[in-house]
């Protein structure tokens, strides 16, 4: 694996684009991957395509060239649209795909908040000049404008633009409602989104827009995975999380979270090493050599009465600290900044 991880990429893509037959497209594409023997995920919906592959330099290559060259997505995907890191098949468990109602979990009828209606565009520079303009204000504590993350709290937790709104939901499901609680801090800003490819700002900026309470709403186009490819050492600081079995891809070396069990500086994730529990943690090295590799006590515990009698398959079960974090948070007040200094 380590030589092929040299050697492989794995790409992250969406297009949102009228699909008339989802099943077709699915069927064509698994058979595609297959060919091509990538692994990853791929969602087809009505609405379009969003998928991560993994694989060799030769097959993702072909794989881009193929979806170019594919009529439904000409004119719409071009080359700029695929972002790619080191990495290969090996990076998930296997090939995954399928027809969804949306290409993105939002959790709301495509045809109520459409990609449509999304924000407006920002270039990677564009995006750069706008965090500068800001931190510049918001020093002086006179900002309009919210530079605002909208994926998960464990994503922005690794990594994130310096001064921006966190906030602190598990899945972006969760979004809509976070904010609908929070419609007054919205109230007449400026709001600058981002999130990993910019998949989930296109609905997200178009739910935040249908609430008509923003002055502008800005997206960053081709999201962080964009922004790094330009601004490696930018106000993007520490890792960028991915959804495969690398959890993180890096540019800088800031390290902006902490191991949960001791504090030190630490950014790498693992799973939650009790069997029924899919929560990530982060617990460094002396703290695993001394047991603590559980996401909470209660995991903890139940992993020592579940080695006693391991049932071989895995459920998926709410731990203490899934039930602990509020569905929706709302934020009291001035909103929670994360900030790291440079």
């Amino acid at each position: 694996h380590v030589v092929g991880s040299q050697v492989g990429e794995v790409l992250l893509y969406y297009c949102y684009c009228e699909v008339r037959d989802p099943e077709k497209l699915c069927a064509w594409q698994k058979a595609l991957c297959q060919h091509l023997h990538l692994t990853g995920k791929v969602r087809v919906a009505s609405e379009g395509i969003n998928g991560t592959v993994g694989g060799s330099k030769v097959a993702t290559s072909l794989y881009i060239k193929v979806m170019l060259s594919q009529p439904l997505f000409k004119n719409i995907l071009c080359q700029e649209d695929f972002k790619s890191s080191a990495g290969g098949a090996h990076c998930f468990p296997d090939l995954r795909v399928g027809v969804f109602k949306e290409i993105v979990p939002m959790g709301i009828d495509p045809k109520i908040v459409s990609y449509k209606e999304t924000g407006i565009h920002l270039s990677p520079q564009e995006f750069h000049r706008e965090v500068e303009h800001y931190l510049s204000q918001a020093t002086q504590g006179q900002s309009d404008t919210i530079l605002l993350d909208c994926r998960n709290f464990y994503e922005s937790k690794i990594g994130h633009f310096q001064g921006c709104l966190a906030p602190d939901i598990r899945k972006f499901s969760y979004f809509p409602s976070y904010v609908d609680e929070n419609l007054e801090l919205f109230k007449d800003k400026r709001v600058l989104m981002y999130c990993t490819g910019g998949i989930r700002c296109e609905r997200g900026s178009a739910y935040l827009r249908s609430k008509a309470v923003c002055r502008e709403v800005y997206q960053l186009k081709g999201g962080i995975h964009k922004y790094l490819e330009e601004f490696p050492d930018g106000f993007y600081r520490g890792k960028l999380f991915v959804f495969d079995d690398r959890y993180a891809i890096c540019s800088n070396e800031d390290i902006i979270s902490a191991c949960r069990y001791c504090g030190v500086l630490w950014d790498q994730y693992k799973l939650c090493s009790s069997q029924h529990c899919r929560q990530l943690v982060l617990t460094c090295p002396s703290c695993c050599n001394k047991g603590l590799t559980a996401c909470c006590p209660v995991c903890q515990e139940k992993e020592l009465k579940m080695t006693s009698r391991a049932s071989g398959h895995t459920l998926k079960e709410e731990c203490e600290c899934t039930r602990r974090r509020p569905r929706v948070p709302i934020e009291h007040g001035s909103p929670r900044r994360l900030d790291t200094g440079k």
